[in-house]
């Protein structure tokens, strides 16, 4: 026998780019780890508080400095937060941590945040000169930390639902509470 009639080709042709619903980095992203209104709540935290740094940082001149930079810090820090729960989130990242320890993670890191960034804006609305960014800043100050919170207090109800839940029948009201042979 010769070779060509024993052995076939082994290598497939080069099907060229991908073509398909989901390539490149698209691939990679996937939003469906978070229900809907969380991720809605952590769209807009990313969005307020990006949006309150950027007001912020187009404050010219401050009489009293110290709560703007305050804010300044407490709002590009709770962006740069955000933006990294939500790329934990929705990458293959979260596959390689125990997403019990990213929930929880998530947890107190969005509580801290929302505590921090409610108490900037405070402050910052307590020091600053009134002037049009500064008023926006706030204003979006106070609308990233209320996005936070809410997330915060929805997150601890669905918890709460889940934990009662997931208890015996015995250590429910009007459940068994004696035992079956007595």
């Amino acid at each position: 026998m010769e070779n060509g009639a024993v052995y076939g080709p082994t290598t497939e042709e080069d099907p060229g780019p991908a073509r398909g619903a989901r390539s490149g980095l698209a691939a990679y992203f996937s939003v469906g780890r978070l229900r809907l209104p969380r991720l809605a709540f952590k769209v807009l935290q990313l969005l307020f508080s990006l949006l309150a740094f950027i007001c912020e940082e187009v404050v010219s001149q401050c009489t009293l400095c110290g709560g703007l930079y305050f804010f300044e810090f407490v709002s590009c820090s709770a962006f740069l937060l955000s933006l990294l729960i939500l790329i934990v989130y929705c990458t293959p990242v979260y596959n390689q941590v125990d997403p019990d320890k990213v929930k929880q993670s998530d947890f107190y890191i969005t509580l801290g945040t929302g505590c921090v960034f409610l108490l900037a804006s405070i402050i910052f609305v307590s020091t600053h000169d009134r002037t049009e960014a500064e008023m926006a800043a706030s204003v979006f100050g106070f609308l990233a930390s209320i996005m936070f919170l809410c997330d915060v207090v929805i997150v601890f109800i669905w918890k709460r639902r889940e934990s009662q839940a997931r208890k015996p029948e015995a250590t429910r009201p009007g459940g068994l509470t004696e035992p079956l042979n007595g």
